[in-house]
């Protein structure tokens, strides 16, 4: 593990982006973007276009470790370049920013009310390339969609026995047990999840260390004992849906709770747009992430 980069992740100011859109998310991200399902023909195409949205994003000048402390990058995009470097190095060494990457393979059908992640059948060769091409840690998501305690246990067990594995290989897991925030039990369901999560970090050895990624909780500074636990080196928040306005707004009142978040990072981003329009909106949305992030 580079010293140098995990004090930066546990000590540092900012808040992480979410530029991690797969498969499955990426049309609608492209479309968000103002690039229509009919501009391309084929999943090369579509990746090469959302590569290039996101190279314009890490190239602005609006993108710094001033205010960004990690970015969460797409298996595809951890293999392609920018500036002629892979996209981990152009990160790390020309904006210092920390590259995570996300290795799950999306979500099982859901059961006991929760969808857990379908399995990682290659998971040590992802993480072997991935520290070839100097990654420093790694992001899983599952969706809790109701407040189950069989089904939350079984995410959560899930989570922990994924990470742990990251974490023997040297590098640092963000587990991603999503709580839907429309659910009509979120709180509930919240509860549940925080024992589970408390319970499974009273059992790792002590060098262990992860982050997790969490929904905004419907309490405000309902994860303090999560952030202060040793184990943990942060704990990130998702906007979930939520407005980037009402994101910010709920992640302030979550004291030491910093954002990673994806649509709501990019809300207003279009292609048409000239570089300095572009900017201009990536800079007011980075600036008020960061000033929610620093409460």
């Amino acid at each position: 593990m580079n010293q140098e980069q995990f004090e930066r992740m546990h000590k540092g100011n900012g808040f992480i982006a979410a530029l991690d859109q797969s498969g499955g998310s990426t049309p609608k991200a492209l479309r968000l973007y103002g690039i229509p399902d009919e501009a391309y023909h084929s999943d090369k195409e579509m990746f090469d276009l959302i590569h290039e949205m996101r190279t314009r994003i890490m190239t602005s000048p609006a993108f710094t470790s001033e205010h960004i402390l990690g970015a969460i990058l797409f298996e595809n995009t951890m293999e392609r370049q920018i500036d002629g470097k892979f996209t981990a190095d152009y990160l790390w060494e020309e904006k210092g920013i920390l590259p995570i990457l996300k290795v799950d393979k999306g979500l099982a059908e859901q059961e006991y009310g929760v969808r857990m992640m379908k399995p990682i059948h290659n998971l040590e060769e992802l993480l072997e390339r991935a520290k070839e091409r100097h990654i420093f840690g790694t992001k899983m998501r599952s969706v809790i969609k109701a407040a189950d305690p069989y089904g939350i246990k079984k995410i959560v067990d899930q989570q922990f026995e994924i990470g742990c594995r990251i974490a023997d290989a040297g590098l640092v897991p963000i587990l991603e047990p999503e709580v839907d925030i429309f659910i009509p039990d979120k709180e509930a369901a919240e509860n549940l999840l925080k024992k589970e999560l408390l319970a499974h970090l009273s059992t790792l050895a002590p060098d262990t260390k992860l982050m997790f990624k969490l929904s905004i909780p419907s309490i405000d500074d309902f994860y303090a004992e999560l952030i202060d636990d040793p184990h943990v080196v942060r704990v990130v928040a998702l906007s979930g849906g939520y407005s980037q306005v009402e994101a910010n707004q709920r992640l302030a009142r979550n004291h030491r709770l910093i954002a990673s978040f994806s649509r709501a990072l990019t809300a207003g981003l279009l292609k048409q747009q000239t570089d300095e329009e572009f900017n201009a909106v990536l800079k007011r949305s980075i600036d008020e992430i960061y000033k929610a992030s620093m409460t």
